[in-house]
């Protein structure tokens, strides 16, 4: 599918400003909404929009997640994702949507601007994920079967008949950008080598956490 405002692999930015945020996972073709209130990821966006709308989200990595540290150490891949809306609120924030471009690398980090971090990024390793056409297959009765106790065990509400009927790529994508998987399994997910080899690996979550969930009256272990 050809997008009017997507760049093309070979337009993607060598220097990439990043967000680092526990647990948010960004994946191509996914849609995050954000809500942005510290001045320096203020700054970041509105540097974002005045040029390309392009940024990354990035987990922090390990024990460094649980401080304080403006610059905690990150994991070594995030995904590139543009700005496709935004809404100023009253009180100073900015409400922005980032759709998922494309997985990068995290290369050489530059010294920081107006308060927020800067990286190379290299997208060589995923040269595909730009392309939405390659198709995921999985049994659908086997992952609804997973998601309804998963769901039900970490108070998740979804609307199943509407789920039925969206196609499996952007289902499963959706899924694992909105279930509350470990930071870890977050990153798993994303650094998965395609989309079918995620789709996999999301089951395989799903039914873990409910089996979790069913044992342990929704605890997870």
């Amino acid at each position: 599918m050809v997008r009017t405002f997507q760049p093309r692999f070979d337009e993607l930015p060598d220097t990439v400003p990043v967000f680092p945020l526990t647990g948010a996972l960004l994946l191509p073709g996914g849609r995050l909404p954000l809500n942005i209130f510290e001045p320096r990821y203020l700054s970041m966006v509105e540097d974002a929009l005045a040029a390309g709308r392009l940024m990354a989200m990035v987990q922090p990595r390990g024990d460094e997640a649980e401080t304080q540290e403006a610059t905690p150490a990150l994991y070594d891949v995030g995904c590139l994702g543009r700005i496709i809306s935004f809404e100023e609120t009253p009180d100073g924030r900015l409400l922005i949507t980032l759709l998922g471009l494309n997985r990068c690398r995290l290369g050489e980090e530059l010294p920081l601007t107006r308060g927020y971090r800067r990286v190379r990024a290299d997208y060589a390793p995923y040269p595909r994920d730009l392309d939405d056409t390659a198709p995921v297959d999985i049994n659908r009765d086997k992952l609804f079967a997973a998601l309804k106790p998963f769901a039900a065990g970490h108070g998740l509400s979804f609307n199943w008949d509407i789920m039925r009927e969206v196609e499996t790529r952007p289902l499963i994508t959706s899924l694992a950008m909105a279930c509350p998987f470990e930071p870890r399994e977050k990153q798993a997910l994303l650094e998965a080598e395609t989309p079918q080899a995620r789709a996999e690996l999301m089951l395989a979550l799903l039914e873990m956490g409910a089996i979790g969930a069913t044992a342990g009256g929704g605890a997870r272990q």
